[in-house]
């Protein structure tokens, strides 16, 4: 038997990855691979976030092991340089047992952090914490301007509304190293050697209904509810897991600033941008293979004997 393989199944939220990643896994153990799955969703790394994140039920994972689900509190920061070493971690334990590892997420960051030569730069508790007392007095503007100008190619690689990405780029400038500007490196190698790269596409009109259509899903399942629930577990004080696409806005509709309608309309809104941004993100990887969604993962494991 070949040494095992790393699958990654990317693409824009909402193309089908957990299914494929499911059809993949099934078709591996049927081969007598015992191929399990492990997650690159930064949302769904947390515990009770599901209906916001379209989180794949236990019941519906057809019995193939999972990990890194459910495996942070609401209130705790799942920042990507905590997340890549535990990812890899479970990727060469399933490894070790014999099985393909298929990660699977659209978290760039993160499946970036796994898929190639990744290295992050050190903390500063005091820096960090002397520029979100600025953030909280004078606002993000500045910041985003002083790290246009010390360095322009990390600004423009960083989401302008991020503000813990805009302080940590500032926390390693001020240390004296250069950013790795929270983008993929210039001529990236892979972690393990044999890596191969899926990316799930639809046609874009396709895909604006489609995402649609689930934010309206998600406030009919409860999320409303789900958000309310998770206050109670300190869902406010969290760093990452308020500011959750679907998450903010339901903690703003429980507090009176948005209605339904309004809720709704910006998460639709937000999604449509994310979406766009994960595109351009994994467009970048040398690797990939692009295949329309629903993609045949019999045809996927085709391919791979093909080239072997």
């Amino acid at each position: 038997m070949s040494d095992p393989r790393l699958w990654a199944i990317v693409g824009a939220t909402g193309t089908g990855k957990s299914e494929l990643a499911l059809d993949l896994a099934e078709a591996l153990r049927a081969r007598g691979n015992p191929a399990e799955i492990v997650n690159a969703d930064a949302m769904q790394l947390y515990r009770g976030m599901d209906i916001g994140t379209a989180k794949l039920p236990v019941a519906a994972r057809r019995g193939i092991p999972h990990h890194l689900f459910d495996v942070r509190e609401v209130a705790d920061e799942a920042a990507v340089a905590w997340y890549q070493p535990v990812a890899r971690e479970a990727i060469g334990a399933i490894h070790r047992r014999g099985g393909d590892a298929i990660l699977v997420g659209g978290s760039g960051l993160y499946v970036s952090s796994v898929v190639y030569e990744f290295h992050f730069p050190p903390r500063d508790p005091a820096i960090r914490e002397r520029l979100e007392r600025e953030l909280e007095s004078a606002g993000l503007a500045g910041l985003l301007e002083r790290l246009r100008s010390q360095d322009p190619a990390a600004a423009a690689k960083v989401d302008p509304r991020n503000s813990r990405r805009v302080i940590r780029a500032l926390e390693v400038l001020e240390q004296g190293s250069s950013t790795h500007g929270a983008a993929l490196p210039e001529s990236p190698v892979l972690w393990h050697p044999r890596t191969r790269v899926i990316g799930l596409h639809v046609d874009r009109a396709d895909l604006v209904s489609r995402l649609d259509a689930r934010v309206e899903r998600m406030w009919e399942a409860g999320l409303v509810a789900e958000v309310a629930g998770l206050r109670e577990h300190g869902l406010e004080r969290g760093v990452t897991a308020p500011r959750a696409i679907g998450y903010a806005q339901a903690l703003a509709q429980l507090d009176g600033s948005l209605n339904e309608a309004a809720a709704i309309a910006q998460t639709q809104a937000l999604t449509r941008r994310y979406a766009r941004r994960q595109v351009s993100w994994f467009k970048r990887y040398p690797e990939l293979e692009w295949w329309t969604a629903p993609a045949d993962a019999e045809a996927l494991l085709g391919a791979e004997t093909a080239s072997s």
